[in-house]
């Protein structure tokens, strides 16, 4: 017990040592981390600062009581969100944030701080694969920019008018009226961690969620004297999405059931299946996957589809943002430890579950080599993902979880070099195309630890429930237009 105690301790301190070195600094000021340090990987992105990834290194500076890392990442990456950009002779919108930045010469950097280099080149999409801008990157800067004022209790950043226009210009876009009839968010396929080609197409849980969570940050942090209309207009957002969500994306063994059962081609505002659902199309594994106990937010709702797979960083994040309810978050963790084997296994965590194959694979994915069968996005299993459930479990009151999430990590992490991702149903190869020293990976694991041992530290990336949320009942009257509710 001691020896592994002893094993564990000197992860921490090599992890440490890892993520400092890859602190990126631009004329004199660290602002932000290199998504890894190997750089015999041949990768073209591996010198670039990615914004999903900088927030577990983010966080465990935080909770290091370093804050300004934090705040110069969160000024650097506002000030790119106000570039030109566009792809071809289409203008991009002006709220949207930088999935990643990087410097000219950026390695010359880590060797001579002080003197920094001489231009930040952002990418907003135009040079990413498929040229799809990620919806999650401007959710993720506005939970951190959260983060940063709950850990440091300064609200004159926030403050700033040059952040409270960041957070607008953001979720303007996001607010806008449109065509929709649903509050989720209409997505591409590979606007977040997935950013390849994997079906999740249309209103997929990791950006919902994120939505949902940036949100409810930002009524946080905007000031009511020159925001009140925007932020009744996020709450009465919130409101719907919230209903929405846990409603209609919410599975576990009654609701399947229900489904099961589901009528089709059915008009009116009676309707009980609203989004005319074939239930022959619920998947096989769907059945013997589900338990009695347990439950979890499936991972697309849109007309005649149901995505029933299992994506961890969108219910984690329901957790932790209170789009679940508590009964709800329990169930989620129910689930995980009743599919312990498919979810974690010999390395945690799997991204989704379970993966596309044979002809499904080459229909979703356009016969992706990098997204076969149990690799990468496509059920591969995620080590940087860890500290996401760690802070669930710690939510929801059930860290015994989490501690045994890690303890199967500590096994392999820092003998295999920190790798990024792992392949296999089980989790046992080290990822085909996986890069060593992963700033995520490391990251991730800094952050469990350290919450773990200060249980406290959640606040900076968690919210509780907001009391003002009505309840989640559906009610014929709830699906009638609003002029003939009164008659219901």
């Amino acid at each position: 017990m001691e020896m592994a105690e002893d094993q564990s301790n000197l992860m921490f301190i090599e992890a440490w040592e890892h993520l400092r070195r890859s602190i990126v600094h631009y004329k004199g000021q660290a602002v932000g981390t290199i998504a890894t340090l190997d750089n015999a990987s041949g990768a073209v992105n591996c010198d670039q600062i990615f914004v999903r990834d900088f927030v577990p290194s983010a966080l465990a500076h935080l909770m290091n009581g370093e804050p300004e890392i934090v705040k110069n990442f969160l000024l650097r990456t506002l000030h790119l969100q106000l570039s030109v950009k566009g792809i071809d002779r289409f203008a991009v919108g002006q709220g949207l944030m930088s999935d990643s930045f990087k410097f000219l010469h950026g390695f010359k950097v880590l060797h001579n701080p002080v003197k920094g280099v001489d231009n930040m080149i952002p990418d907003f999409g135009e040079t990413a694969i498929g040229r799809v801008a990620r919806v999650d990157s401007g959710f993720w800067w506005i939970i951190l920019l959260h983060a940063y004022t709950k850990a440091t209790g300064d609200y004159s950043l926030s403050n700033q008018p040059e952040c409270q226009n960041g957070m607008k210009l953001t979720l303007s876009v996001c607010l806008a009226e449109g065509f929709d009839t649903f509050p989720t968010l209409l997505c591409a396929d590979g606007c977040g961690m997935a950013d390849r080609r994997m079906g999740v197409y249309g209103y997929p849980i990791e950006i919902q969620a994120l939505f949902f969570m940036a949100l409810r940050c930002a009524v946080r942090l905007l000031r009511q004297d020159n925001g009140k209309e925007f932020i009744m207009k996020i709450e009465k957002r919130l409101q719907a999405l919230t209903y929405h969500m846990r409603s209609y994306f919410w599975l576990d063994f009654q609701q399947l059931n229900n489904i099961y059962q589901y009528k089709t081609e059915e008009y009116s505002h009676t309707a009980v299946n609203k989004f005319n659902v074939i239930p022959d199309s619920i998947p096989e594994w769907v059945f013997e996957f589900m338990p009695m106990r347990g439950g979890y937010f499936i991972a697309n709702v849109s007309p005649a589809r149901m995505d029933f797979r299992w994506f961890v960083l969108g219910n984690c994040v329901a957790i932790l943002s209170s789009l679940a309810t508590h009964s709800q978050s329990m169930a989620i963790l129910d689930l995980i430890e009743e599919r312990w084997g498919e979810l974690v296994s010999k390395m945690p965590l799997k991204l989704s579950y379970p993966a596309l194959d044979s002809q499904e694979w080459s229909i979703e994915t356009g016969m992706d080599p990098k997204n076969t069968r149990w690799s990468y996005h496509n059920g591969g299993s995620w080590p940087g993902l860890v500290w996401l459930l760690t802070a669930a479990c710690i939510k929801t009151g059930r860290p015994e979880i989490a501690k045994k999430v890690i303890e199967v990590a500590e096994q392999r992490l820092s003998k295999d070099g920190w790798q990024e991702y792992y392949d296999g149903k089980e989790g046992c190869y080290v990822g085909k195309q996986s890069r060593r020293l992963q700033i995520r990976t490391i990251a991730g694991y800094l952050v469990s630890k350290m919450l773990l041992e200060e249980p406290s530290r959640l606040g900076i990336i968690s919210l509780e429930e907001d009391k003002k949320m009505k309840p989640t009942t559906i009610t014929r009257s709830t699906t009638l237009p609003t002029k003939l509710r009164s008659f219901s």
